[in-house]
């Protein structure tokens, strides 16, 4: 086992990229070939942002198809990775005094699941998830991402599971532009700018960076995964984006690897 897991955020747009061999899904899929095979994944998905910070207790966790509208083929969909209780208990008093509940309702919501299905096919990989507390602002996730760092030392690999870019609004459905939006590039490329300079002050309070982060983030729930990535990083410690594109004009499937 290395001295240090990397950790990733995916942009994971479509549900449907669970079942799709495309630029993307290859992009994971040649991730989780490259990296160190983790005792377990961490995952922080867009999906469960409720209020209060929790953590799944599941020993195995269901499969949760949380989408409407999409073929019949995803909804038979299972991903039957088992849970990781003990990494549970490790993680809730990692965060204390924080109380992050421990949950046993929730299972792999698609921000999980429709990733690590070309990550690890096999599921055979412990996984559990975080909850996203909605009632907290930027700063306190980051601040929980760096709370977390420690367990990359534990061949744990932590995932943030989003998009940075992510208005479904201006999203291009059934339709294929042949461009991103303007506003789309100029705050990905400024994002870019900033994790490659180890600058995550502006990340973090990213209604303050204009126009165009509005339209990129008009709520935070795609957008705050990546805090929790970026925060678990050392000084030092590369950054890559070994997946790249937009999708539909306004979402971004930029992948990002620390470490």
């Amino acid at each position: 086992m290395p001295s240090r897991m990397p950790a990733l955020f995916l942009g994971h747009g479509n549900p449907m990229n669970a079942l799709a061999s495309n630029d993307y899904t290859e992009g994971w899929r040649s991730l989780g070939r490259s990296i160190p095979r983790p005792k377990a994944v961490l995952c922080v998905s867009a999906h469960w942002y409720l209020p209060g910070t929790a953590v799944t207790v599941n020993e195995r966790p269901r499969t949760i198809h949380d989408f409407g509208g999409f073929p019949p083929e995803l909804y038979r969909v299972r991903y039957p990775a088992p849970g990781a209780p003990e990494l549970a208990r490790r993680l809730q008093r990692l965060l204390s005094p924080l109380d992050v509940q421990g949950d046993d309702t929730w299972g792999l919501d698609h921000g999980t699941w429709a990733v690590l299905c070309h990550l690890y096919p096999d599921a055979d990989i412990p996984v559990l998830q975080l909850r996203i507390d909605e009632t907290q602002p930027a700063q306190f996730h980051y601040d929980l991402g760096r709370k977390l760092a420690p367990l990359r030392e534990e061949g744990i690999l932590i995932v943030g599971s989003g998009n940075l870019v992510h208005n479904l609004h201006t999203y291009a459905w059934g339709r294929h532009l042949p461009a991103p939006y303007d506003w789309a590039v100029r705050f990905e490329t400024k994002a870019r700018e900033l994790m490659l300079a180890g600058d995550h002050a502006p990340l973090v309070a990213y209604e303050t960076l204009g126009e165009d982060a509005r339209l990129s983030i008009p709520t935070p729930d795609h957008y705050l995964p990546l805090l929790y990535v970026l925060a678990t990083g050392q000084e030092g410690e590369s950054i890559a984006f070994p997946v790249e594109g937009v999708d539909g004009g306004s979402i971004s499937m930029l992948a990002v690897r620390v470490g």
